[in-house]
């Protein structure tokens, strides 16, 4: 019997005697929610958590690895050993039927399966936002993933050895000059941790003295990190100008070729590396569903539930969940919401099962952090802002506790990187075909498109 069909045997297909709850999706709002839901309903309820891969990624970290600074392995959490009491099936959700009140799904190795439900939390998440802009989708690379930030780091490390050992001044200067385009979070961190790559490459190859190792962050914004305090993100700017980042605020890029870029100001830059952090935009499935949505979130209500089908939850990126604090607005697509409302969803499918009382979201902002290398980040935690060292010990600490797994792996790899020289070698394991950016999910490249009914 394979996982999917063990999962389909429960109260939904008239074969158990309890209810079964599907959680569709293992980032930060399904984690928490399978978490909270196997605290609440232990022993009363069969929990059934679906996900392409059998890892919770801490994507916060995620520019760290591509950096070369953390072990891939790291910021993957092993959901089997995190989340005791639920069954994880591996495969992809293409396909609701909600009358039926059914869920399906692709197998890792291309099979198809399905399941019942008696309720249904969906935590999709995100993928790669794309804009209609020639040649991206054919020469950028996103940042969602692991194989994404593997490839990175062997494609950055490659372009440097290659400059090493070209005698054309053009090559080499393209070779050595990356592009960053999105001013974000992950944007402005991937900004800040590739010049000390670059770096520490450069000084392995006696060729490259006295070369430049040109770094571009591109924003149509006013500011980088936009929409957070100014304080932070005067920080995050005078971090990166001072390790030679060309920030440039209000331009972004025209066209993309494989030998380079054309800005939005006409400029004209050869580069080999462009690597797209422009936003994200919900998971496909959210739109193929069929239910009401609000810039491609499902419409919720404020204990997150979906209007008209109360055996269906959502939270996270999925959801445009109300936001109390800003009246007609909703939440922002950040790791923040979606633990926070992974958690309140658990707790109101727990209480629609007779456990416990339902509640609605509210959401009071705690602080903000950057990582931003060396260090280097950015903080304002309860408000209070800090930068340098002292924000550099509230953000890996707020990481370390925001971990559910691999603390002590972490701080060990963050030990070592401040004492020793950083290893800076192609790994070979992801090649560009591989991690392409029109990709629905970094997890798995080549899926089929999702339908639902």
């Amino acid at each position: 019997m394979t996982a999917g069909q063990a999962a389909t045997n429960g109260s939904n297909d008239g074969t158990g005697t309890v209810p079964r709850v599907v959680v569709v999706g293992g980032g930060f709002a399904g984690f928490h929610a399978a978490k909270a839901l196997s605290r609440r309903l232990a022993g009363t309820a069969e929990i059934v958590l679906v996900n392409p891969t059998d890892y919770f990624l801490y994507l916060p970290l995620l520019p760290e690895v591509a950096a070369g600074i953390l072990d891939p392995r790291r910021v993957s959490i092993s959901l089997a050993a995190t989340l005791p009491g639920v069954r994880l099936v591996l495969g992809e959700v293409d396909a609701v039927d909600l009358q039926q009140r059914r869920v399906s799904w692709v197998g890792p190795e291309g099979g198809r399966d399905e399941s019942g439900y008696d309720r249904l939390v969906l935590a999709v998440g995100s993928v790669n936002k794309l804009l209609p802009i020639p040649g991206v989708a054919e020469h950028a690379h996103g940042f969602r993933g692991i194989p994404e930030a593997l490839y990175l780091r062997d494609h950055v490390t490659r372009q440097v050895e290659l400059a090493a050992t070209t005698d054309d001044p053009a090559e080499r200067e393209a070779r050595c000059t990356f592009v960053v385009v999105g001013a974000g979070y992950t944007g402005t961190e991937v900004a800040a941790q590739g010049p000390l790559l670059t770096d520490a490459l450069a000084r392995r190859h006696s060729g490259l003295r006295g070369q430049k190792m040109r770094w571009m962050l591109l924003d149509l914004a006013p500011r980088v990190l936009p929409g957070l305090d100014d304080r932070l993100a005067g920080t995050a700017d005078r971090v990166l100008r001072e390790r030679g980042v060309e920030v440039r605020t209000g331009e972004s890029v025209e066209e993309a070729t494989a030998d380079g870029v054309r800005l939005t100001t006409g400029e004209e830059v050869a580069a080999r590396t462009l690597v797209w952090c422009v936003g994200v935009r919900p998971d496909p499935l959210v739109e193929g569903i069929g239910l009401e949505t609000q810039k491609g979130r499902l419409v919720v209500d404020e204990c997150l539930g979906v209007p008209g089908h109360p055996a269906v939850f959502a939270c996270g990126d999925a959801a445009a969940v109300p936001d109390v604090t800003r009246p007609g607005e909703v939440t922002a697509m950040t790791a923040q919401h979606a633990v926070r409302q992974g958690k309140l969803a658990g707790r109101n499918v727990a209480a629609s099962l007779g456990r416990g009382t339902r509640a609605g979201y509210r959401h009071h902002d705690l602080g903000f952090v950057v990582e931003l290398g060396g260090r280097d980040a950015a903080a304002n935690p309860l408000h209070v802002p800090l930068e340098g060292l002292p924000a550099k010990a509230v953000t890996r600490g707020y990481h370390l506790l925001s971990m559910p797994g691999n603390r002590l792996r972490t701080a060990t790899d963050w030990a070592l990187d401040a004492l020793l020289p950083r290893q800076t070698v192609q790994l070979g394991l992801v090649r560009s075909p591989e991690v392409p950016l029109e990709t629905a999910s970094p997890e798995l490249p080549h899926r089929p498109g999702r339908t639902s009914t």
